[in-house]
């Protein structure tokens, strides 16, 4: 069964392949990336008609490779996201946390949410359903240096966000698939379940395509 992962940072694809792996070894992913998307937004400030057209088109070249599904992985382009959901009906697009989210609602009703890229912090929150308190929290530097290739940098910064942000929480969602990496530093830091994008989206995944 193909599934089209979708990417708008390069550092997505490995965590969701390796909870692929693990959670549906099955399943047949292709991948999308065009990271001019995330650079764009991070210039731009905003989401615009034009970032939405240029998730169509991945989106439609996506089925006509033949997916029977489609999953985002970055959290900052929600509305982009449900566009393609409408027009793709009924075929599986999921957002790239949607599932977490309700693995999170279920897990209590103080959730800290750790992001390293600033914007999903704005876009995200309102995707949570009513009754939740959010507890924002950007890891300052985590992305940079995943960009510069310091993967443990990364996690050690990301960890010590959270140590710092969330006492008190029931959970920790990982706002980005890229945090994912880091779920085991953060759940050593908070003493907190800690909740990652890419586990939850394929168990949802694989419930959808499986029944």
């Amino acid at each position: 069964m193909r599934i089209a992962l979708i990417h708008a940072l390069r550092h997505s694809p490995p965590p969701i392949e390796a909870a692929l792996a693990r959670l549906w070894p099955d399943a047949r992913p292709m991948n999308l990336l065009d990271d001019s998307l995330s650079a764009d937004l991070a210039r731009e400030g905003r989401l615009t008609p034009s970032m939405t057209g240029r998730f169509l088109a991945l989106a439609r070249y996506a089925a006509g490779t033949g997916a029977r599904g489609i999953l985002f992985t970055c959290s900052a382009f929600g509305p982009c996201i449900e566009a393609v959901a409408r027009e793709l009906a009924p075929m599986p697009v999921l957002k790239p946390n949607e599932a977490m989210i309700e693995e999170a609602a279920a897990a209590g009703r103080r959730i800290g949410l750790l992001a390293s890229f600033a914007p999903t912090l704005d876009s995200m929150p309102p995707e949570f359903p009513p009754g939740i308190t959010l507890v924002p929290c950007h890891a300052e530097g985590a992305l940079a240096a995943l960009d510069a290739g310091d993967g443990a940098a990364h996690d050690r910064l990301a960890a010590e966000a959270a140590r710092r942000a969330f006492a008190g929480c029931d959970a920790v969602a990982l706002a980005q698939f890229s945090l994912a990496r880091a779920a085991e530093a953060v759940a050593a830091a908070t003493g907190l379940p800690v909740l990652s994008t890419p586990d939850s989206a394929v168990r949802k995944l694989r419930r959808l395509l499986e029944g």
